[in-house]
C-alpha cells in the first residue's frame, strides 16, 4: 500500500477527533505605547490602546486541533464567572465542542494577563485558585471521555497538564487503560511533580527542562549536538522505562526537538523557525500537530516533522497563536 505523503496526510487532519483533557486558561492582552517613565516609582506608564484574548493552557491545544481543520472536544473546569464565560465564549466561537466543561464555584477560572508595548511584553498578572478538583467533577469528565472512547468517538485523547488542580493519577490510568483497549491514541504534556508515572501513554512530550525534572536529574548539559548529549539520553532512558510510552518527544527549544523509541533508537528534527517573536504556546501546538499527525497516518517521525513545522510557524508570531491548516501546508511547500 502506498505511504501517503506529508500533504496527503495533514488533508486527512479534518477526518479526525481529538479530546482533550486538561487545565483550562484565558490569556488576556492588553496592548499600548510607553512614552514615559511614572513619577511615583521607576517603571514605564503603560497608555493600553486595545486589549485581546484568547485561548490558553489546554485550551490553546485545542484550539490548535481546531484550527488544523480536526475536531476537538473541551474537557476541563472554569469557575462561574466572567472570564470562564469569556474562555467558553472563545471555544465556541473556535467550533470545540463544550459538554465537557463544568463550572465550579469554589474557584477563580484561570486567566493570564500580559502588558505589551510594542511587540515587548513588560508585565504578566495571574489570577487562578489551583486546589484540586472535587471528585465528584473528576468523575464525571472521565465517565464522558470513557463514553467517547468506547464509542468510537475519537481517534485519541490528549492529557494537557498544568498543575492547576485537575489532572490526577487515576484519571490518566482509567482512560489510557480504556483508550488501549480500543486502540485510541493517548498523548501527555505532563508537568513535573503533578502525577506519578502512568504507563503505556501513546505518546509523551516534556520541553527539556520538565523531561530533565521528571526523570530526577539536574540539567548540567553543555552545549552539545542532542546526538551527544550523554545527559539527554540518560533522562529519556529513565522516562521510557518509568512511563513506558510508545514515543517520546523532548522539544529542545533551538535545537529542535529529539524522538525517543522504546527500541532505543532517537531522531532529532532540527528547528525550522526563521525568526523567533515568541515561545508562548509553542509546545501547545507541538502536541495537537504530532497527534493529529499519528492519527493520521503519519510515522512518528514524520509526525514530528510535522510539529516541527507548525512550531516553527507560531514562535514567528507575537503572542499565544496556533497553527492554521493552510500555515502548514504553505510550511511544507516552502520545505
Amino acid at each position: 500500500m502506498k505511504t501517503p505523503s506529508l500533504a496527503e496526510i495533514i488533508r486527512s487532519f479534518p477526518e479526525r477527533r481529538i479530546a482533550v483533557l486538561g487545565d483550562l486558561m484565558l490569556d488576556v492582552y492588553l496592548w499600548g505605547r510607553v512614552s514615559r517613565i511614572s513619577p511615583e516609582a521607576p517603571v514605564p506608564v503603560v497608555n493600553v490602546v486595545n486589549r485581546t484574548c484568547c485561548l490558553g493552557g489546554a485550551a490553546n491545544v485545542m484550539r490548535n486541533v481546531s484550527t488544523l481543520g480536526a475536531r476537538a472536544f473541551a474537557f476541563g473546569v472554569v469557575g462561574r464567572d466572567q472570564t470562564g464565560d469569556e474562555l467558553s465564549g472563545e471555544l465556541g466561537r473556535h467550533r470545540i465542542g463544550t459538554e465537557g466543561v463544568l463550572r465550579d464555584d469554589s474557584r477563580r477560572t484561570t486567566e493570564k494577563r500580559r502588558v505589551i508595548a510594542g511587540a515587548q511584553q513588560l508585565l504578566r498578572e495571574d489570577y487562578e485558585d489551583v486546589h484540586a478538583a472535587s471528585d465528584e467533577i473528576r468523575r464525571g469528565m472521565v465517565d464522558r471521555i470513557a463514553g467517547l472512547i468506547r464509542g468510537g468517538g475519537v481517534d485519541a485523547v490528549i492529557f494537557e497538564d498544568y498543575k492547576k488542580g485537575l489532572l490526577t493519577g487515576w484519571m490518566l490510568e482509567e482512560l489510557v487503560a480504556e483508550a488501549r483497549k480500543a486502540g485510541v491514541v493517548t498523548a501527555l504534556d505532563p508537568k513535573p511533580g503533578s502525577v506519578a508515572p502512568v504507563k503505556g501513554i501513546s505518546i509523551m512530550k516534556p520541553n527539556r527542562s520538565e523531561a530533565f525534572a521528571l526523570a530526577g536529574m539536574a540539567d548540567t548539559s553543555e552545549a552539545v549536538h542532542p546526538l551527544e548529549d550523554r545527559n539527554l539520553a540518560e533522562v529519556a532512558r529513565r522516562l521510557l522505562e518509568t512511563w513506558e510510552p510508545e514515543h517520546l518527544l523532548i522539544s529542545l527549544a533551538s535545537q529542535g526537538m529529539a524522538l525517543f523509541g522504546r527500541d532505543g533508537g532517537v531522531d532529532v528534527i532540527p528547528t525550522r523557525a526563521r525568526e523567533v517573536f515568541d515561545v508562548s504556546g509553542a509546545g501547545d501546538t507541538v502536541t495537537a500537530t504530532f497527534t493529529l499527525s499519528l492519527v493520521s497516518g503519519a510515522t512518528p517521525v514524520e509526525a514530528a516533522e510535522l510539529a516541527n513545522r507548525a512550531a516553527g510557524v507560531v514562535v514567528g508570531k507575537v503572542g499565544t497563536a496556533p497553527i492554521h491548516y493552510e500555515e502548514l501546508e504553505k510550511a511544507l511547500e516552502e520545505a
